[in-house]
């Protein structure tokens, strides 16, 4: 598929593609007419690759993991060198500050939410009306 494909298909820009084809997250195959043609699998690579950067991690340690994503059960690193496993720690830990930060406002704006609804029931607006008149 051309960059264009790709780009609706994953929600990223064109520009972004052809950055992550820069720091080699992503390769493609030249057409006779010079065009980018990327392969199917792509696809799901760019929406990880997006959701790897959205949870912070550098390019540098999303093109070192990337391969392990492809084929989860064969998660080996014989070069992972005690910097690589600190730096991936320290990101893990990282993404579940966040989560737990995320999940807290979430649960606030629910809560909000259920308050906001509860005020504007047809009932409660009604039963306030009568007791405020009276």
């Amino acid at each position: 598929m051309r960059i264009g494909e790709l780009s609706e298909r994953t929600g990223t820009s064109r520009r972004l593609l052809r950055y992550y084809e820069e720091q080699e997250l992503i390769v493609s195959n030249r057409r006779s007419n010079g065009y980018r043609d990327y392969d199917e699998r792509f696809v799901d690579r760019v929406v990880q690759i997006r959701g790897l950067l959205d949870a912070g991690l550098p390019t540098r340690i999303i093109k070192q993991i990337l391969p392990c994503l492809d084929k989860p059960r064969i998660i080996h690193f014989a070069d992972a060198t005690p910097e690589m496993i600190a730096t991936l720690e320290h990101e893990r830990d990282r993404m579940t500050e966040r989560i737990r930060f995320l999940s807290r406002n979430r649960d606030a704006l629910s809560d909000y939410l259920d308050a906001v609804r509860d005020d504007n029931r047809p009932d409660t607006a009604m039963a306030d009306a009568l007791t405020s008149s009276r």
